[in-house]
């Protein structure tokens, strides 16, 4: 029967299939114990599914490429180092051998224990990590079984769930899964960050999807608007092919955008950079035509290992990118790893009671000198094959970037008497992502030659929210009066002082947001190149005159609502007729 269902569109774009619907579970193990005799082949099947899944993770792992490796990355990388926990390995071997219970009753009681422990913490971000416990534990029980874990995907199917992980995501698309249905989540988690760069249809918040919705239902979804259509009818068909065919045309449209400029109506070029972390980011930002690479993230060089990287290999990693944009600026982001990432080579901190906020970036590399010399010396002999500048992350305070410079100054003087070839005058940025660095930002500008605004943790520290939290979903948002008044005095203050600013986080490379950005004086985005071209159509949609020229109605909304009606006049052309 035709029913039509809501939420909230996280990531666009169109799909038609049957549905998979996967609910909520427990892991519902009734006790059972093992005789003497059969303890030591309980603990060997154990042994076994944990080397499984491991090699499941390490294999999926493998599978990453560009911006996904880190984004979806650090969630895998998360779950394997559960899986390499001795608290957890020890307390399984403990009850089975013990206790005598079965691999499978172990199993639940470790995982209710683990969670009880989580649930019992203050740190909300702390708190959530029990749904990374219920993955691995859900992978480890289907191993035991030597059977799929629930991730599992068909071709044409759309999966119907509770919630889904980061890390489950490329899977299920590999897997042919059309397009993603959560009765929970929310549209700025990671989750959905990473379905929009996959180009996933994906709706979060249909919060009666699982009881309205069966296995087996045809379904169309709608990522765009978050309408979902339960057994639709001819006349929703005939709907659903009219947008595929928009969508097609749509892409057409964008293709012919890789060679035109980012100019507005009115004639002002705005440079759009591209975030990147391997090769084919960069070869795609090339070929998509941008000014260069705004962020380039050197994590992925440190997360996947248990060893650091020594200087040689971060050298021609930084040089290949250099040399890969072929006279177009590249900007190396030094490291920004935390408590708050899977690191298995010690050098951030564990068990940080609050890692969102604890000894990550900037604060981490001028901690631990030798790592982030040995890293200086290789952006700083990178330069020698192309233009390359150096950006510093969590800044707080001018102090920090004052001990940066030093440690630049007496690096490349060492370079230079060894008789390296080093770039002239290398650009040094800071990152403003905490709120501290936005407001005393007149007295830290006088350090730099540019700067970079990260919005996903401005926006986050800002708002004292976390995106990934559905419950806050309503308050998190980058259409907060703070958020825009926030970034106006920021771009302003840069723009005074004659400093280049750029936008790199998630709110940069959404074309809904870039006239307000426009607006609040930005020239320079920098974003995934998979969005390059949308906001390049939108920047040549616009004009830039008439959007400053509404700047002050802008600032002056009390709320959300507020800001949002701006951007409805603005797409229908209401802000434009204003400004002639």
């Amino acid at each position: 029967m035709r029913q039509l269902l809501s939420g909230h569109g996280a990531s666009r774009g169109n799909a038609l299939g049957r549905a998979r619907v996967r609910h909520p579970h427990a892991l519902e193990v009734a006790e059972e114990r093992i005789p003497a005799e059969a303890v030591d082949a309980e603990i060997e099947r154990m042994h076994e599914a944990i080397a499984l899944v491991q090699a499941e993770m390490q294999a999926m792992r493998q599978r990453l490429h560009g911006a996904l490796a880190q984004e979806i990355g650090e969630f895998i990388d998360m779950h394997a180092l559960l899986l390499d926990d001795p608290e957890l390995l020890q307390g399984l071997d403990q009850l089975i051998r013990q206790a005598r219970f079965s691999a499978d009753y172990a199993l639940r009681l470790q995982r209710d224990r683990l969670a009880g422990v989580f649930e019992a913490m203050d740190d909300p971000y702390l708190r959530s990590r029990i749904d990374d416990i219920d993955h691995v534990i859900g992978r480890l029980h289907a191993a035991l079984h030597r059977r799929d874990a629930d991730l599992q995907g068909v071709a044409g199917e759309i999966l119907v769930a509770d919630n889904v992980a980061p890390s489950e995501l490329v899977q299920l698309q590999a897997q042919g899964v059309m397009a993603i249905v959560t009765a929970a989540g929310s549209t700025l988690s990671h989750s959905a960050i990473l379905a929009r760069s996959m180009h996933l249809p994906l709706v979060v918040g249909a919060a009666q999807a699982l009881h309205a919705i069966n296995d087996g239902d045809v379904l169309v979804v709608d990522g765009a608007s978050g309408l979902l259509v339960v057994e639709p009818n001819a006349d929703d068909l005939r709907a659903y092919r009219n947008r595929l065919r928009e969508e097609k045309r749509e892409r057409k449209q964008l293709y012919r955008l890789r060679r035109e400029p980012s100019r507005t109506l009115d004639g002002v070029d705005i440079k759009l950079f591209a975030n990147a972390e391997s090769r084919e980011d960069v070869a795609e930002a090339h070929a998509l035509g941008a000014a260069g690479v705004g962020l380039y993230r050197t994590e992925f060089l440190f997360l996947q290992r248990s060893e650091l990287p020594d200087e040689e290999e971060q050298f021609r990693a930084y040089r290949d990118v250099a040399i890969g944009m072929t006279g177009r600026a590249v900007t190396i982001r030094t490291l920004d790893v935390g408590a708050d990432k899977a690191d298995r080579t010690g050098l951030a901190l564990t068990n940080e009671p609050n890692p969102a906020l604890g000894l990550r970036g900037v604060r981490l590399s001028l901690a631990r000198q030798d790592v982030f010399e040995t890293q200086l010396r290789a952006i700083l002999r990178a330069s020698g094959y192309g233009p390359v500048r150096i950006l510093v992350p969590m800044i707080t305070n001018r102090e920090e970037m004052l001990a940066v410079k030093r440690l630049i100054k007496r690096v490349t003087a060492d370079l230079r008497s060894e008789g390296h070839e080093i770039g002239e005058n290398i650009p040094l940025g800071a990152m403003i992502e905490v709120p501290a660095a936005a407001i005393a930002l007149p007295s830290i500008i006088g350090t730099v030659d540019f700067i970079s605004v990260g919005t996903n943790d401005l926006v986050q520290y800002l708002l004292a929210t976390d995106r990934g939290n559905e419950a806050l979903g309503d308050l998190h948002t980058p259409l907060h009066p703070a958020v825009l008044r926030l970034l106006f005095e920021v771009i302003r203050t840069a723009k005074r002082r004659g400093k280049p600013v750029a936008v790199c986080g998630e709110m940069a490379g959404d074309p809904l947001f870039t006239p307000l950005l426009l607006a609040l004086g930005l020239e320079e985005f920098s974003l995934h190149p998979g969005t390059l071209l949308e906001v390049r159509r939108a920047i040549r949609a616009n004009d830039l005159a008439a959007l400053r020229g509404n700047a002050r109605a802008l600032l002056r909304a009390r709320d959300r609502d507020a800001i949002e009606d701006w951007l409805r006049k603005v797409s229908s052309g209401g802000i434009a007729a204003a400004g002639h």
